[in-house]
């Protein structure tokens, strides 16, 4: 059955389909992991509507989507995913963040309301449950499907998942800011010996001093967890709209010369861990 992470939509803030941006991909946030029969999606950014035509077509009846937060960049994709209109296709979508205050069904289900949208999610066909959790909380998906999670740095806050599965481990830190010289310990705990870990990886330095305290890191800090925690593979995510394929390659080079155990995620790409 294995255990395997697709990188459906890669970028953050907001969707980029540009000529100059095709290479590494213009989509949101979505990433799909198949561990053993569960198929689990983190985040529906826009590069959730092609899962979702994928998932059909391969006659997939269920999923998770763990939701890292609920900022429009990370759930704008999902009034257009075919699943959750498709009647016998069971949903169900997990929040750490909120708090009940409003609760992640209440968060998903405004962005489909007048004025904004036409087709409110109550018209959705399929079986959907929306399971609370606190951030830190640990569950399971499954026989042998392990999921642990952390709290993030991020205004309105957001939560990490860490994925374990035949003894191999992926997790996902985005979106989350860090505080310089003192390392998360939340996110060290959550990616200690990580086999693959993605990473809020949205400025350079330099960009980022202009921009403390909008939620977002660099590739260079996730460099320095990764190196801490004994991480094995590190992927730069959340891609800045401003940084084309040009600047993307760029960055990608200079994290492999420090870190070669590294690389940029691009749409499409899947990496197979066991």
């Amino acid at each position: 059955m294995g255990f395997s992470v697709t990188f459906w939509g890669v970028r953050g803030t907001v969707s980029c389909p540009l000529p100059s941006h095709m290479g590494f991909g213009g989509n949101t946030s979505c990433v799909e992991v198949q561990a053993g029969d569960q198929r689990i999606v983190i985040d529906a950014g826009t590069g959730i509507r092609m899962l979702g035509k994928r998932l059909l077509k391969e006659g997939a009846t269920e999923a998770t989507l763990l939701m890292s937060h609920t900022h429009l960049d990370h759930i704008c994709g999902f009034p257009f995913f075919a699943p959750a209109y498709t009647k016998g296709f069971h949903l169900r979508i997990v929040s750490g963040h909120l708090n009940g205050t409003p609760g992640i069904e209440a968060a998903m289900a405004r962005q489909m309301e007048r004025p904004l949208f036409p087709v409110p999610m109550r018209t959705m066909g399929s079986n959907i449950v929306f399971d609370e959790i606190t951030a830190g909380d640990r569950f399971a998906l499954g026989e042998g499907v392990q999921v642990r999670t952390a709290r993030l740095n991020h205004p309105d806050g957001a939560t990490g998942y860490r994925v374990e599965h035949m003894g191999k481990s992926f997790a996902y830190v985005t979106d989350t800011e860090h505080v310089p010289g003192q390392p998360d310990r939340n996110i060290l705990d959550l990616i200690d010996g990580a086999d693959l870990v993605l990473y809020d990886s949205t400025y350079t330095d330099e960009e980022w001093q202009n921009r403390i305290g909008w939620g977002h890191s660099t590739w260079t800090e996730g460099v320095r967890l990764a190196q801490a925690a004994g991480v094995k593979r590190l992927v730069l995510f959340h891609h800045d709209p401003d940084h084309d394929d040009a600047a993307m390659t760029a960055i990608e080079a200079a994290a492999q010369a420090v870190f070669p155990d590294c690389f940029a995620a691009r749409e499409g790409m899947t990496v197979t861990l066991a």
